[in-house]
Order: C-alpha cells, then structure tokens, then sequence
C-alpha cells in the first residue's frame, strides 16, 4: 500500500471534472487502500482521486478521532441529492498548501454513492461529516474550498502561492548548481 504524492494547487488536475467509476474490481480497492493511507499518512480527513492525479470519482473519509482512526468510508461515484441549512466553519486542503478560511456549507445533506462493490447507498449526513463529504465532492467536480471565497482573498491566495513556487524554484536551482 504505496502512500501516493498529493498534487498541490495550481496543478491542472485538481480543475478537472472526475469521470464515473465504471468498474469495481481489485484495482479499484487497492487505490482505496492506497488513497486511504495516503490521506492518514498527510494527515487528512478526506481525500479525492484527482489530489492524486486521478481523474475519477472516488473520494475516502475518516472523520473519527485520532485514537479510533480506521474507519474509513470510501465513496465511489458520490452525489449530494439535497442539502439543507448552512454552517461556516474553517476548511483547510491538503493540495491547497499553508492556507485555511471559512466557508459556508450545507450543515445536512442526502448523499448517493456506491461502495466498492458498486451496490448503491444512500444516506444523511450533518455537521463535520457533511462539510467533508461537500470538500470531497467538490473536488470530484474540479472546485476547491477557495472557490468558495471573495475574489480578493482568491487573489491574495493566488498571490502568497505562486511566491512559495517560485521560492521553491530557486532552492531547487541553488542545489542543481
């Protein structure tokens, strides 16, 4: 169970719409598992396929404490059917690096996914657990949490993150030569 490199913002693939999982096989679990250790190892409550590099709609969760980890829920093919009342809380992303800020989410939802042998389920979902799954799916679609903020903090996200690359660059470069 290799622990996968998590892509980081601005990568193009985290803007790409995932296509549906088509096939549930052992492929499909051992991405599972690898998405899933991959997501404790960050550590993340959460994690979408494309933060890998793949474009497909598969997202894993685990909001347990630390002490319970393990009880993690791999959602293939989610959709949020219905959402009711708002909750704004503070969201972080492990592809979108050194930021966090609150965003307004759907504090229920009905959610429809299938689980790894491709049977249908569906269930509600509030609070924490329904804010992750909402990140989650937003992925699926190519949105992230600062899509959801003011142009301005958009911008100074933008702004603070293209530093840090080229910052990264140049310690690249010093060590080449």
């Amino acid at each position: 169970m290799p622990i996968r490199e998590i892509i980081k913002y601005p990568n193009p693939v985290l803007r790409q719409k995932a296509a549906p999982v088509t096939e549930f096989n052992e492929e499909l679990k051992k991405l599972v598992s690898d998405m899933a250790e991959t997501m404790y190892a960050a550590p993340g409550v959460g994690l979408a396929a494309n933060q890998i590099g793949l474009a497909i709609q598969v997202v894993v969760i685990d909001i347990s404490p630390k002490e319970e980890k393990n009880k993690l829920i791999p959602l293939i093919n989610p959709e949020i059917l219905e959402g009711e009342g708002a909750e704004v809380e503070e969201e972080g992303c492990l592809s979108v690096v050194d930021y966090a800020a609150t965003v307004k989410r759907f504090a229920h939802i009905r959610v429809r996914a299938c689980n790894l042998d491709g049977a249908q389920v569906e269930f509600e979902a509030d609070g924490w657990f329904a804010r992750v799954i909402q990140h989650e799916v937003d992925h699926l679609h190519g949105k992230l949490f600062i899509d959801h903020l003011s142009s301005l903090k958009k911008t100074l996200y933008k702004k603070k993150r293209r530093k840090q690359l080229l910052e990264e660059q140049a310690a690249l470069d010093d060590k080449q030569d």
